[in-house]
């Protein structure tokens, strides 16, 4: 072998190498940190149904048990295992048979918990970036993997108690 061809080999490998380094810079693990019940057996059975694509956005890799990400930069960040809400006044919604809690506190980014399903999944979603509902959508198979024990009700559901001791629907 010439040393002209050694030292073009050699480039050729470091021109691959460094390439390889670029392109893994670019997909960049998405930092997080997991939930307190993310052992959760049933967390598993969650995760391993996570699509590929949300939105259209691309799944990233994460550095944390039961946890899901999308996006570059992440747009949509998921968590299995977080504390399971209790009644609360925030919207509920009903999206393909999957009861989310909505919390727009801090919008654009919108919270969603899975209510009625024990461990509880959170979804946090960069609404600048995606549509809520899309994501919603396309995660309720996944989610659908963590049976529903509950689910939301509203004031047309509720029986208030009379003074006569019977109770009637509220209005």
């Amino acid at each position: 072998m010439t040393p002209r061809s050694r030292l073009l080999r050699a480039a050729v490998g470091i021109t691959l190498v460094a390439g390889t380094v670029l392109l893994t810079g670019c997909t960049a693990i998405v930092p997080l940190e997991p939930s307190k019940d993310a052992a959760n057996p049933t967390c598993a059975d969650l995760i391993v149904r996570l699509p590929t694509a949300v939105a259209s956005l691309p799944e990233r890799e994460t550095n944390a048990q039961a946890t899901g990400a999308w996006g570059t930069p992440a747009a949509v960040l998921l968590h299995c295992g977080v504390t399971v809400p209790v009644p609360t006044t925030l919207p509920c919604l009903n999206v393909n048979g999957i009861d989310w809690i909505e919390d727009d506190s801090e919008a654009p980014l919108y919270r969603y918990t899975t209510y009625g399903r024990d461990p509880a999944t959170e979804l946090v979603i960069d609404s600048g970036k995606v549509s809520g509902s899309t994501v919603l959508v396309d995660l309720a198979k996944a989610v659908s993997a963590i049976p529903a024990t509950g689910q939301c009700v509203g004031v047309d559901d509720l029986t208030i108690p009379t003074d006569g001791g019977t109770a009637v629907p509220a209005p």
